[in-house]
């Protein structure tokens, strides 16, 4: 019977143990960007864990990423809104 009770008990500390550990894992993201987008010229950053590439008139599978930090500029006329620009982001390995 003593047995059991030991038993019983380390498998609660062990099972405690990893659910503590795996708790303590954060999930945080894998990169960052940046965007600030005022009137006239958009700025696309990478803070962390990544690479860009202008992937607006390319297939994104031929652009090699290189990038860190990346701007566009974009005027618009009257109410007329400006066309959105493509970033190709890849995770840095």
């Amino acid at each position: 019977m003593g047995r059991i009770a030991v038993r019983t008990v380390l498998v609660i500390v062990l099972v405690g143990f990893g659910w503590v550990v795996g708790r303590a894992q954060s999930a945080g993201p894998d990169f960052e960007i940046k965007i600030n987008a005022p009137e006239g010229e958009t700025t696309v950053e990478c803070v962390r864990g990544c690479q860009l590439a202008w992937v607006e008139r390319f297939d994104p599978a031929t652009v090699v990423p290189n990038k860190t930090f990346f701007t566009y500029r974009c005027g618009n006329s009257g109410d007329r809104r400006c066309s959105s620009g493509r970033v190709g982001g890849w995770i840095k390995k």
